[in-house]
């Protein structure tokens, strides 16, 4: 019926779509059944890491999340299977002995943690030459869309994967070296960066899938490249990849927690900084056809960010509780606590002056791409320069 003959309001197409349950299929339940089948082995079969309450519900918690995730995003649905599946198959090769890495060859050259880890590094790289190639090849067929765009998607999501199976086979190599002393691999800026790698490369994954914006994995990818530069150099130059014992400041159950959904902000920011470097482009150059238009590439920046807004806001909050627990106060006005909070509120006026003010455009995409120094210097710059209670991370 006609909405301007009966005088009722249009709806918004978001409140016409179904609901989640309703677009559920059986794909979808298998999928949870799996999750929560892992779930229940997880805490039963490695009991013997001593899982306590706190830590059982992380787990539960986490499990649900997944669920909730593939649900909304597809592809999780064989993404965590098979990351699951891979890092099985290598417990199951080091059968208890932390030696056997060198020994057997899938462990040596691929599941290893130190090898998948490198992999993700090799097939970042790749995946960036394809978005390239990608990218020059629709600027000079005028098309959105070819086979290098293609094949860098699928070099991004064997990343995710790899990245993601270094980060599991890790956690259980940790257990390998000291029984009683085994850890999360989040406790130093060598598996945070993996980490910050993994959940920057998902998150892209899913706007390039849900915006059709595949055209912008060039400046994402870039982005990755940088992070991958490091990676191999604080692995070989500072020998960072070889697992260390735990700090006593980490160690806690609240890291579990706030250091992944951290990174699920710094990731987000990062992310919305390269889409501002791609807007400026094509403001400048509004004839660049192989660009998704401006308006469209500002509005997936806004919800990058908005996305990250929420989680570092959540691990904020998180990291004041943690502090409340370890030190006996929420707030203190440390360096790592005061710069966290202008990072804060730097992305909080960018989307007040966005929603509120109603500003678009090239300012906005600026303020994006200087978000990312002020966030970079939150996370490496605070431990490099600065000293106080989080001077734990040093490069």
């Amino acid at each position: 019926m006609n909405s301007t003959k009966t005088g009722a309001l249009p709806q918004h197409e978001l409140l016409t779509e179904r609901s989640l349950w309703a677009r559920l299929n059986g794909w979808d339940w298998l999928f949870a059944v799996a999750v929560v089948a892992m779930g229940l082995y997880a805490q039963f079969v490695f009991s013997e890491h001593h899982m306590d309450g706190y830590e059982v519900a992380i787990l539960w918690g986490t499990v649900i999340g997944t669920v909730w995730l593939g649900w909304f995003f597809k592809p999780l649905r064989w993404y965590v299977p098979l990351v699951v599946l891979l890092a099985f198959v290598s417990v199951t090769l080091y059968g208890g002995r932390f030696d056997a890495g060198s020994e057997k060859f899938l462990l040596r050259y691929f599941l290893a943690s130190q090898s998948a880890i490198m992999w993700q590094c090799a097939l970042i790289f790749l995946a960036l030459f394809c978005y390239v190639a990608g990218t020059l090849s629709a600027w000079r067929q005028h098309k959105s869309g070819n086979a290098f765009l293609d094949i860098g998607t699928g070099l991004a999501w064997a990343a995710a994967v790899m990245g993601l199976v270094g980060l599991l086979v890790r956690w259980h190599e940790s257990y390998l070296l000291r029984p009683d002393a085994g850890h999360i691999p989040v406790s130093n800026l060598y598996e945070v960066f993996i980490l910050f790698m993994v959940i920057t490369g998902l998150m892209h994954l899913y706007y390039e899938g849900r915006f059709h914006m595949q055209r912008l994995g060039a400046f994402v990818y870039f982005f990755m490249a940088v992070l991958v530069g490091f990676v191999l150099w604080y692995s070989f130059a500072r020998d960072a990849h070889q697992i260390q014992p735990l700090i006593p400041a980490l160690q806690s159950w609240w890291m579990k927690i706030h250091v992944p959904t951290n990174f699920i902000g710094y990731g987000a920011f990062c992310m919305a900084a390269m889409f501002g470097v791609a807007e400026l482009w094509k403001i400048k150059r509004p004839q660049a056809t192989w660009l998704p238009e401006a308006a469209a590439i500002e509005e997936v920046m806004y919800k990058a960010i908005a996305v990250g807004f929420l989680f570092f806001t959540i691990a904020t909050v998180l990291g004041a509780l943690w502090a409340a627990d370890a030190w006996g106060r929420y707030w203190s006005w440390d360096p790592k606590e005061t710069w966290a909070f202008i990072v804060w509120l730097n992305y909080a006026v960018w989307l007040h002056m966005r929603l509120v003010a109603g500003w678009r455009g090239k300012v906005l995409a600026w303020w994006a791409v200087i978000g990312v120094f002020i966030t970079a210097f939150a996370f490496l710059g605070v431990n490099m320069f600065l000293s106080g209670l989080h001077s734990y991370g040093t490069l």
